[in-house]
């Protein structure tokens, strides 16, 4: 990667980069699979896979029996127990306790990326990709998408969370929606703009929707701060008013009420309510594009920071860990605790799993991602 102003950021690596490589290793066929069993139930397919496709980077660790092209970019563990994997270009792949599936829906691209998921009330498990928003109520697959009123040219879904009332929260590319379960209902964000916006992929995207413990609503968008929604008035932070970089990557609130926000150009910083504290400007940490933040079950923070590693904060000091440490590269893309306590990380070179003091290949920890 070059300059952090002309380089392309990996958390939108759904560019120019991952299309040239999805059609150079489709037209030379050097992507096999040979499904062991391929199951159909309710339209959905089920596809059990045990080979290796050839991959962008080597695969040092496990990336879920050769189903995983690229990199897993979001993992989840519903409240059955399932894991579900979304991956950059190979669709969802789901675990249910026996089977390893990657699962094609009907009339739905199979090479689709998957960006977020999130769960409701109800129990049904939501995706956020770049063919739409997908329902899964434990037996059936519904896509909805622009002709259910999905803003925008094109389908893609980045920032999704279900609030405490059970509205689902919509950032698309083309503007933020609300969605009740049968169509989208447009949510306006306010005209104002920071200047010189520096806009990666829409000026009406929202990159990632938080709710915090005060019902407030944070909205992290692609050049232009956040805003805050609470009881229908905004409020803008921006880099006028302590916000560290304008274009804002993630952002997570911890269980003490701080938010954190990962940004693409100045690394990462904590807001207290009151006061911004850079770490990365104040030399703490490294890294100029972080992202990937995550609270585990002990409050340690967790993020990623590009081409630097991962760091763990445990409320006093953070902590860096890197390939020295096992992690397979320093790019990860996606951080995740499931009901074990087991912390996993999707990298550009397979999943690893922290055991408490290095990272260590999935595939030795969990005997069905070999």
């Amino acid at each position: 990667m070059t300059n952090t102003k002309s380089k392309k950021s990996f958390v939108t690596i759904n560019l120019t980069l991952f299309f040239l490589t999805f059609q150079i290793s489709s037209c030379t066929g050097q992507v096999k699979e040979k499904p062991i069993k391929t199951t159909t139930k309710n339209g959905v397919n089920y596809k059990t896979i045990n080979s290796k496709q050839s991959t962008i980077f080597p695969q040092i660790h496990t990336n879920l029996n050769g189903m995983v092209r690229e990199f897993v970019r979001t993992m989840y563990q519903d409240t059955k127990g399932n894991y579900w994997f979304g991956s950059n270009g190979n669709g969802i792949i789901r675990y249910d306790g026996q089977t390893l599936e990657q699962i094609t829906i009907e009339e739905v691209n199979p090479y689709m990326r998957v960006i977020e998921i999130v769960e409701d009330k109800t129990g049904n498990v939501w995706f956020g990709t770049s063919e739409g928003l997908i329902k899964y109520d434990g037996t059936r697959f519904t896509r909805f998408s622009k002709k259910d009123g999905l803003q925008g040219k094109d389908e893609e879904i980045w920032g999704l969370i279900v609030d405490k009332s059970g509205i689902i929260w919509v950032g698309a590319t083309g503007g933020v929606s609300h969605f009740n379960g049968e169509k989208f209902i447009p949510f306006s964000l306010p005209d104002s703009m920071v200047e010189n916006p520096q806009h990666m992929l829409s000026n009406k995207l929202v990159f990632k929707i938080i709710e915090d413990k005060s019902g407030t609503i944070w909205l992290a968008t692609d050049g232009n701060g956040i805003f805050k929604y609470s009881k229908g008035k905004f409020a803008h932070l921006t880099n006028k008013n302590g916000l560290t970089d304008n274009n804002t990557s993630d952002i997570l609130e911890d269980k003490q009420g701080n938010i954190w926000i990962g940004t693409f150009y100045g690394g990462t910083s904590k807001f207290d309510g009151t006061t911004f504290t850079n770490f990365t400007k104040d030399g703490i940490i490294k890294g100029v594009e972080t992202v990937g933040f995550y609270e585990d079950r002990k409050a340690n923070i967790w993020f990623t920071a590009e081409n630097v590693g991962v760091y763990k904060y445990d409320g006093k000091n953070f902590t860096l860990y890197t390939t020295e440490n096992g992690l397979t590269s320093n790019l990860v893309l996606s951080i995740f605790e499931d009901n074990k306590g087991q912390l996993w990380f999707g990298t550009w070179q397979g999943i690893c799993i922290f055991d408490g003091e290095k990272f260590v290949n999935a595939k030795y920890k969990e005997p069905w991602t070999k």
